[in-house]
């Protein structure tokens, strides 16, 4: 369930980003759809602490938002393959800004007397 939705009246341009990308998963979700497309189950297996019905929901509010596409195959058993959108491609560099920072505090903290 998307616990915010940009409204359209808010100024922010950061509100609106966290609208879209803001989410348990979903920064997860687009990492691992930088390299191209996943099938459902392997997100499930690269993202083992969210359950199914999360990630259903979560790949669901990014497909709304145009930044993810979903792709199925009729084939049996079903195929269903996830990647960016080329729109969704544009947040590339944010994911990537995004893993620096992350490692960048992880050795802050790791160095860091107080935590």
């Amino acid at each position: 369930m998307r616990s915010r939705r940009w409204d359209g009246k808010s100024g922010c341009a950061v509100e609106v980003t966290l609208s879209v990308m803001g989410g348990v998963w979903k920064p997860i979700i687009l990492f691992y759809l930088m390299t191209g497309k996943r099938r459902f189950m392997e997100l499930t297996r690269r993202v083992p602490n969210a359950t199914q019905s999360m990630l259903t929901s979560q790949l669901r509010e990014l497909e709304a938002d145009g930044v993810v596409i979903r792709h199925v195959y009729p084939e049996v058993p079903p195929k269903v393959e996830y990647e960016l959108s080329e729109f969704g491609r544009t947040l590339v560099p944010v994911l990537l800004a995004m893993r620096e920072w992350g490692e960048t505090y992880r050795g802050h903290k790791g160095t860091d007397s107080n935590g």
